[in-house]
């Protein structure tokens, strides 16, 4: 059985499906809330891109190299995706990334939720040492959020890679390591249970 199988996991404030071909119509309609491919230090996929972004992250499924999601509200909307990544078998380590979300959905419990899902099937069941988290030095947003996890900052990889635009990213790298996810776990649920997610 490979490491990473396709799985459906539900939450309270969202749903993870594995990703399709079939959801392309839905996710260039959920990009445009917010036009969030106009972000500079992201990567997220302008509506013309979107089919072969999906086709990227399926490929990449196919290799074992990643696990992609679709990400739904509990009325069933499509929101965004998200993705184990750089898929370490040896080494039971994946990177929850390529997440991206419409601009309607975010500042509210979706995002935590999801975290929660995903950290918790990859230590849980999947029997992971470590989970990484990476971003753009300049993604100030992004950062926090990965900080209110309770992730801790590994390191700033400079000049790691060569943005859209031409530009060169440091990449910011949080990890989350097996022993300290009873803790972490803790915490999420503590901030889902509150009336909003801050």
């Amino acid at each position: 059985m490979a490491f990473l199988e396709p799985i459906t996991l539900t939450g309270r404030h969202a749903t993870l499906e594995p990703l399709a071909s079939s959801h392309v119509d839905e996710a260039i309609e959920a990009v445009r809330d917010g036009d969030m491919w106009q972000l500079w230090y992201t990567a997220i996929p302008a509506p013309d891109k979107m089919q072969a972004e999906i086709a990227r992250r399926l490929d990449l499924q196919a290799k074992g190299l990643m696990l992609p999601f679709a990400v739904r509200t509990p009325t069933g909307q499509f929101a965004g995706m998200t993705t184990y990544m750089n898929v370490d078998t040896a080494n039971r380590r994946v990177e929850i990334g390529s997440t991206w979300y419409r601009k309607s959905v975010q500042r509210g419990g979706l995002n935590t939720d999801c975290k929660l899902m995903l950290l918790g099937h990859a230590f849980e069941q999947l029997d992971c040492i470590a989970v990484e988290f990476r971003t753009h030095f300049f993604n100030h947003q992004s950062r926090k959020a990965i900080e209110r996890l309770g992730a801790k900052q590994d390191g700033i990889l400079r000049s790691h890679q060569v943005a859209p635009n031409g530009s060169l990213r440091d990449t910011v790298v949080y990890s989350i390591v097996a022993s300290e996810w009873p803790a972490v776990k803790a915490h999420l649920q503590f901030q889902l249970a509150k009336p909003r997610d801050h």
